[in-house]
Parts: structure tokens; sequence; C-alpha cells
């Protein structure tokens, strides 16, 4: 199975914005240069966030991102269903129906054994990404930084944070 290079800018921005501080934004072109991304790319995923309810969004000039859940509240799976959609990776066509000489239907009242071993495989994989929140991921790193990656967050604050107008709501 193969992610769009947009989940891993979409996990990454979600667990930069659990840090930010109550009433703090950052804009999309912020996130990207901190990740070294396309902000073009970055905003189509971050609009999907945004649409999925894991982020809100302040419009205008100094509006920006922030999470609209407590980092807890998201998981990895809700993330990657709000960049890749919810429909599963694997979708059968049942091509065993195709070509010369087909069989009749009585042949394929059961479900294909392909489909359903890979359904089994698709369950396995969200019910995996279902149990790791965001706020496990930003307990791992905290647990490994020697205080040079929250440092270089604290820095990056500094130049880009942006102060909401609105209540946070989360």
């Amino acid at each position: 199975m193969k992610l769009s290079d947009g989940i891993e800018q979409a996990i990454h921005s979600v667990t930069v914005m659990a840090s930010l501080p109550p009433g703090g934004l950052l804009s999309a072109a912020s996130l990207a240069e901190f990740h070294g991304v396309s902000a073009s790319y970055l905003l189509k995923h971050l609009q999907a966030l945004s649409r999925a309810k894991i982020l809100r969004t302040e419009p205008g000039p100094r509006g920006g991102y922030a999470l609209a859940k407590w980092p807890e509240d998201i998981t990895l799976l809700d993330i990657v269903l709000a960049v890749e959609g919810p429909e599963p990776a694997f979708r059968c066509r049942e091509i065993r129906q195709n070509g010369p000489n087909p069989l009749p239907k009585k042949y394929f009242n059961a479900p294909c054994q392909i489909n359903a071993a890979m359904l089994k495989a698709e369950q396995a994989y969200r019910r995996e990404l279902r149990s790791v929140t965001v706020a496990d991921l930003i307990a791992q790193v905290r647990a490994d930084d020697d205080g040079a990656i929250e440092a270089r967050g604290c820095a990056f604050f500094e130049q880009h944070i942006r102060h909401s107008s609105q209540s946070p709501e989360t």
C-alpha cells in the first residue's frame, strides 16, 4: 500500500500545531517552510483536515490554522481518512468474471477470496492507525528529545506564530 506524501505532511503539521499555545495559529506558508515542502500542496491537505474538523481555520491575512480537537482525540486514522478519503485501498473489480469463456454467475456467489483477504488486512491496518493518537506521537518525540527538537520548534514559533482573534475551540 502506498500513501501519498500528503499523509506525512499532514501528520507532521498536526503534531506541530499540537504544540501551539492557546490561541496560536500557523499559516500554511509557515508550516510548508518549516517542513521544506510545497505550500500549495500542503494547503490542499490542510483544507482537507479542516473539512474533517481536525483543524480549525481563521481566515484573513493574519489568519492560519490550529487544532480543532485535543491531540489525544486525533488518531492517525483520522488524519489518513481526511487526506486520502474513506474508501478502502483495495477495490475489487471482480475481474475473475471477465475474459474469454466466462463462467455462469452461480460460480461467483461467494465473495472474492482475494477481496476478502485484502479487506481483512485493511481492517488490521486501520485498527493500528486508530490506536495511535497525536498525543502518543508527541509523547514519544519528547521522550527521545535532548532539547534540540523543542528548541527548534520554539524558535520557529517565535518567528511565525499568529494569534487568534477567536476563542479557541479545543
